[in-house]
């Protein structure tokens, strides 16, 4: 089985970050993974997973319908996360 992609959306609220997981979902064929809280500044990042071309639609849709509501601080899309790293997420 083909290793997954990983996104991960760091948004300013639980409003944007939340328009940013529905638009991610609606938007290819991915899966979130969950939310985190991240440190200072009301920030939340939406993690989600799939294969590398959906991630990244994901996420730059995701991006783009978050900055309508409140400011995205950050995105990545991991291709292929290393075995260490992909635990970190889960």
């Amino acid at each position: 089985m083909a290793q997954k992609a990983v996104g991960l959306i760091e948004a300013v609220g639980w409003a944007a970050c939340l328009e940013a997981a529905d638009t991610a979902l609606k938007t290819a064929n991915v899966n979130l993974i969950g939310f985190e809280k991240a440190n200072g500044g009301g920030r939340i990042v939406a993690r989600i997973e799939g294969d590398v071309a959906s991630v990244q639609a994901a996420c730059d849709a995701a991006v783009a319908a978050a900055n309508k509501v409140n400011t995205v601080f950050a995105y990545r899309v991991l291709a292929r996360p290393a075995k260490e790293i992909s635990k970190l997420l889960r």
